[in-house]
């Protein structure tokens, strides 16, 4: 089949959004297609980040059809039809195409891996369906990564018209376009290099993110097109670290999470993906920060009271942040924050008011420890006292926690004033107080002091938020862990 003309630019790989009871969410899925249309040229729907795997196969075709009927032909739609059997794939590909798909996404059938031969004939007999077909090569999921000579056999099939690569294997991408580029359309499905796919010639991306962040994505597109190199690139750089969330943790979670903090509630994903596992707390965090800088989480006016003292200030708001912020007796937050292992940094973070209980611990710590130097005020504005989890026995040790990981705290305090968190005219009436761990085996200076930077910032906007929740603790009981361990 030749080129399809229309097989190009963004797609986003969209979520199945779930209601508590692990049922679709057919209203939010309506809702998440209105929200991503303007930006994006077409959508996969039961893709690998629409959880289908987790999905029976009238489920599948249940949310095909909500998504063609909300777009009502304004792009072209996808259809996820990969299953392990040749027949299994062959009857989904069939309804989707009676259904009106635009082509049908069939993934590399898994589990039992079969040989080259085998996955030749599996795509034949897909073909004779006559719906066009995309070729799905993600080895992380599926347990084989397709040969270039594989692939390109495939592609003389009739109905192939394309080829989604998710495997982030770019010799193997441009492979692919030394081969058969011109004779069928070439995507990108691994989120950290689509730039440099696009650069190298890919027609298209197909990613998680593109559910995040459409416009960027598009912005990329749009400029590689027109050849402007070094704007691509800019663009791809402020959205690195978000896309590298995303594409090295659970990407479904990832993604619906997300979401959720920007607005956009499609639940939770079903099990056995559990919220805080694959997709960490500290990943979250991470998260929320680069989505804020990225504009995608709005700042919104918060109430600080303090006695008789109403602070206003703005603040990047997630539907948990409070309009109100009182009761500064005593407020504790807790963030963790890694790799790599020895260097990984964990704030325990109490914030109290001027001549209230956190302030007197603080004075009556500092008398106990007079003399030995252990506990120190590391910061004027608002106190700060350090508190070592484990103290420190070598040079370089008093090193790491006094220089390093100080420098961490400070640059937090920093940060958390300039986003409205700990506003300027408070800080001369609270006091912190921070036990603050840093591995005795530590090597790395500069990640000692990222790391730490990290943890005591999402320490304190857990603290200023009251979170976790209640709600957050009864819906992650099942995966809530220790910040040292890596398992419940």
């Amino acid at each position: 089949m030749p080129r399809a003309e229309w097989l190009k630019g963004i797609y986003p790989a969209i979520v199945t959004p779930f209601k508590k009871d692990e049922t679709i969410d057919e209203e939010a899925l309506r809702n998440l297609v209105d929200f991503l249309i303007k930006d994006v040229n077409g959508f996969v729907v039961a893709g690998t980040t629409g959880e289908f795997v987790y999905l029976t196969d009238e489920e599948r075709l249940r949310t095909l059809e909500i998504v063609i009927d909300q777009v009502n032909k304004k792009v072209p739609i996808i259809a996820g039809t990969g299953a392990s059997s040749t027949k299994a794939t062959v009857e989904l590909t069939q309804r989707a195409k009676d259904m009106g798909a635009d082509a049908a996404l069939v993934v590399t059938p898994y589990y039992f891996n079969p040989t080259w031969k085998e996955i030749y004939e599996h795509f034949d007999a897909v073909n004779e369906v006559g719906l066009p077909i995309i070729l799905y090569n993600i080895p992380q999921c599926a347990g084989m990564h397709q040969q270039w000579w594989t692939t390109e056999g495939l592609a003389y099939l009739d109905h192939v018209i394309g080829v989604k690569d998710s495997s982030g294997d770019l010799p193997y991408m441009t492979a692919l376009f030394e081969k058969i580029r011109g004779k069928i359309n070439i995507l990108c499905g691994y989120d950290e290099v689509g730039t440099a796919a696009l650069l190298s010639g890919a027609d298209g991306l197909i990613l998680a993110s593109a559910n995040l962040i459409p416009d960027i994505w598009q912005k990329i597109y749009q400029h590689v097109q027109k050849g402007e190199i070094e704007e691509a690139r800019q663009l791809q750089q402020k959205i690195q670290k978000l896309v590298r969330i995303i594409a090295r943790t659970s990407g479904n979670q990832a993604v619906k999470e997300g979401l959720w903090m920007m607005g956009i509630d499609v639940g939770y994903s079903r099990r056995p993906t559990m919220p805080g596992d694959a997709f960490r707390h500290e990943d979250r965090e991470e998260m929320r920060i680069e989505l804020e800088i990225l504009g995608k989480i709005k700042p919104r006016e918060t109430t600080y009271i303090l006695g008789s003292k109403r602070i206003t200030t703005r603040v990047p708001a997630t539907p948990q942040t409070p309009m109100v912020v009182e009761n500064f007796s005593l407020k504790i937050g807790e963030g963790y924050a890694g790799p790599p292992y020895h260097e990984i940094a964990h704030t325990d973070l109490l914030i109290g008011v001027k001549g209230g209980p956190v302030d007197i611990a603080i004075e009556r710590a500092l008398q106990a420890d007079a003399g030995q130097g252990k506990m120190r005020i590391v910061h004027d504005l608002p106190k700060t006292l350090l508190v070592p989890t484990v103290t420190p026995r070598t040079k370089k040790q008093e090193e790491l926690l006094y220089v390093h990981a100080v420098a961490g705290l400070k640059w937090a305090i920093e940060a958390s004033v300039q986003d409205g968190f700990l506003p300027k005219d408070i800080l001369n009436d609270i006091v912190l107080l921070a036990n603050v761990f840093v591995h005795p085996a530590a090597a790395n200076r500069h990640r000692v002091k990222v790391n730490n930077y990290k943890a005591a910032r999402y320490a304190i906007r857990k603290a200023i938020e009251g979170r976790p929740t209640l709600d957050e603790i009864f819906y992650q009981k099942e995966s809530v862990r220790h910040p040292f361990k890596y398992t419940p």
